[in-house]
């Protein structure tokens, strides 16, 4: 997401600065705490040094977005919260008027990335979870997309290994909650898109990760009870503790109600091929049958 068009510089530009009340040093300059509504009807109401914003304050925008924080020279320097006029919002660091260093961006479609920052772009480590799916990637990012080692975590399996560019590519391994794990490797195969529909007699050539299986292994399911021979099921009902009641006029808390999000996004997984799906566990199946065919939608700041 883009700063507001409404710049915070013109309170410096040519001769009139606004209206201002507040202290002033010895050379009449804005310095100390004061409130300024600037010429294009952004207001400030903080600390200033010099004539220039300097410490804490509040920027608000004539647009309805609004920045808390620190400032260092008139540009935003430290520990702030940016609010977009769309309703997305910032929490964390920054460097010279960009989002730099630890920090967390709230998207408008429920979307939460928190991690490191860079240049205001996702850079370093970091955790998304998407709010449609409740998925999580942890891991690697470069240049706002995920890219290096990370895990793609669903909610009975996860995907372990590299990313390229938002998509799984190389060697990696799919991790079964029902005790069982599959290597394999990701690789991008290309994939004509016709794009007719928007602009005439235009082909874009795009890439699709596809899922080489290799070997599944450490499945061990408990057996039945019907397999078990008598014996051990003798066993096993002695050996079982006996039942503690409850005593009369105790009170169970009640577990709390969970709410869920909806949302049109999807994660690296939406669009793959796999190749060898035999021995891919019946559960991997039905995940990937219920998931979308469109790319990986993750909002962009900028």
């Amino acid at each position: 997401m883009s700063l507001p068009a409404s710049d915070e510089g013109e309170e410096e530009q040519g001769t009139y600065l606004g209206e201002y009340e507040g202290e002033r040093n010895e050379r009449e300059e804005r310095h100390g705490m004061g409130k300024a509504i600037l010429p294009n009807l952004d207001s400030y109401t903080g600390m200033y040094e010099d004539g220039r914003r300097h410490g804490t304050g509040v920027y608000r925008f004539k647009n309805e977005a609004r920045y808390t924080g620190e400032y260092q020279y008139n540009k935003k320097h430290g520990q702030g919260t940016f609010i977009y006029p769309d309703g997305s919002k910032y929490e964390g660091q920054w460097v010279k008027d960009q989002r730099c260093g630890s920090g967390t961006y709230y998207y408008v479609n429920g979307d939460v990335y928190t991690g490191e920052w860079e240049e205001h772009v996702r850079h370093g480590q970091g955790s998304y979870i998407y709010a449609g799916t409740k998925s999580q990637y942890i891991g690697c990012w470069a240049n706002g997309r995920m890219n290096g080692f990370g895990e793609l975590i669903h909610a009975n399996h996860k995907y372990v290994g590299t990313f390229k560019d938002d998509k799984p590519d190389g060697i990696g391994k799919y991790v079964f909650d029902i005790g069982c794990e599959q290597q394999g490797t990701y690789v991008q195969v290309r994939k004509d898109q016709d794009l007719s529909l928007f602009e005439e007699e235009e082909i874009a050539q795009v890439t699709i990760p596809v899922w080489i299986a290799g070997a599944t292994t450490g499945l061990h399911l408990k057996p039945s009870q019907e397999e078990l021979p008598v014996e051990h099921i003798e066993e096993e009902e002695e050996a079982k503790e006996p039942e503690v009641l409850e005593e009369e006029g105790e009170e169970k808390e009640a577990e709390p109600e969970k709410t869920e999000e909806s949302s049109d996004n999807t994660d690296p997984e939406a669009e793959t091929i796999l190749l060898g799906q035999g021995d891919v566990p019946q559960a991997s199946l039905e995940d990937n049958d219920a998931e979308d065919e469109d790319e990986v939608d993750i909002p962009q700041e900028d």
